[in-house]
């Protein structure tokens, strides 16, 4: 799969080509078992910027680099050759010895091996939301909200922001993406009072992809159906 990854202002960050598994034709109880992992809400996501604006908190992205590989793969599982790849027999198929993206267990998996890394340095899964990780020690305050490699880091101390990088770098290939941006479709811009949101580009990539973008504006569908 080739994609085009692009910043929050619709600019071209960069290029993107992965190996994707065809994971419909995944078989359940014998290529997998479990697929569900937790993603976060908008709520929670929502509640964390408000803190982060009230107390003065630093708000950071960090984003997974090649996510399911860093993840077990339990089950036996293979794939067909990916076109461009040649052999002298055409018997041959894959076997996968790490995750991949499309298969049916590799966001769970992603999450286990997250969640007990970071249970493992103390943080605490929230009760109410299983994609927020709390860290309390003496007067500092930590939170990590994840949507599977889309990290957001906020913390009550900026002089160490650093930390959560360089330990999650231990679990796996971490790239700070500096202040907070963009994240679950939401245009984040910042100041010194406030945090301003934003789903323009959402609603604008909505419409193009209905084919809407040169419609007219009305003020309620309802007059035209």
């Amino acid at each position: 799969m080739y994609k085009v990854k692009h910043k929050a202002d619709g600019s071209i960050e960069r290029y993107k080509a992965r190996l994707v598994a065809k994971g419909y034709t995944q078989i359940e109880g014998l290529d997998f078992l479990d697929t569900f992992a937790p993603i976060a809400k908008l709520t929670t996501f929502q509640l964390l910027l408000a803190l982060v604006a009230a107390h003065n908190w630093t708000l950071k992205q960090l984003d997974v680099n090649n996510v399911f590989l860093h993840a077990k793969l339990d089950q036996e599982v293979y794939m067909v050759l990916p076109p461009g790849l040649h052999f002298s027999s055409t018997n041959l198929v894959c076997r996968l010895r790490k995750l991949r993206c499309g298969l049916k267990q590799a966001g769970r998996q992603w999450y286990a091996k997250l969640s007990n890394f970071l249970l493992s340095h103390k943080y605490n899964i929230s009760t109410t939301d299983h994609s927020l990780f709390l860290k309390h020690a003496g007067n500092y305050t930590r939170a990590i909200l994840v949507y599977v490699d889309d990290i957001v880091h906020t913390r009550n101390n900026p002089m160490e922001i650093s930390d959560i990088t360089n330990l999650l770098n231990n679990c796996s290939h971490i790239k700070n993406l500096g202040d907070l941006t963009y994240f679950l479709g939401i245009e984040v811009a910042r100041n010194v009072t406030s945090i301003h949101l934003s789903q323009r580009k959402y609603a604008l990539d909505l419409l193009k992809h209905t084919g809407m973008l040169a419609y007219a504006p009305v003020p309620t569908p309802m007059l035209h159906t």
